[in-house]
């Protein structure tokens, strides 16, 4: 007699995110150097870009890219020389972290807070 077994299914998620003090106001307003920021980030996390959206919302910017894996996002408020940062994957692909650090870098952040939440799954048996 066979016996059959189902294979569990499993979703990997990871959620990198956090705060940015301190940076550099004119990097902050710049619709176009916040769209490369964002395309760097994906190459330099190793994850496959689909598209890049930017907003201008006087003074600051939001960007958006949605990546195969799921997206990378910044919203920025030069007046406070603060942004927020989002970095969320699904798959093993990539590194999540890489891409935070980089963006970090690139608006010259004098402090930052960094935020990790497993958004992984696990079937119930």
């Amino acid at each position: 007699m066979q016996v059959l077994t189902r294979e569990k299914r499993r979703v990997i998620g990871k959620h990198v995110y956090g705060e940015l003090y301190g940076c550099d106001a004119n990097l902050l307003m710049n619709e176009e150097y916040l769209a490369n920021v964002v395309r760097e980030a994906v190459n330099i996390g190793g994850f496959t870009l689909l598209d890049v959206k930017t907003w201008k919302i006087h003074p600051g910017v939001s960007v958006i890219a949605v990546i195969l894996e799921s997206h990378i996002s910044i919203h920025t408020w030069p007046e406070y020389r603060f942004a927020t940062v989002d970095v969320y994957t699904c798959g093993e692909k990539g590194n999540p972290f890489k891409s935070f650090e980089y963006i970090v870098e690139a608006l010259k952040a004098e402090k930052y807070t960094i935020k990790y939440s497993s958004r992984d799954y696990e079937e119930l048996e």
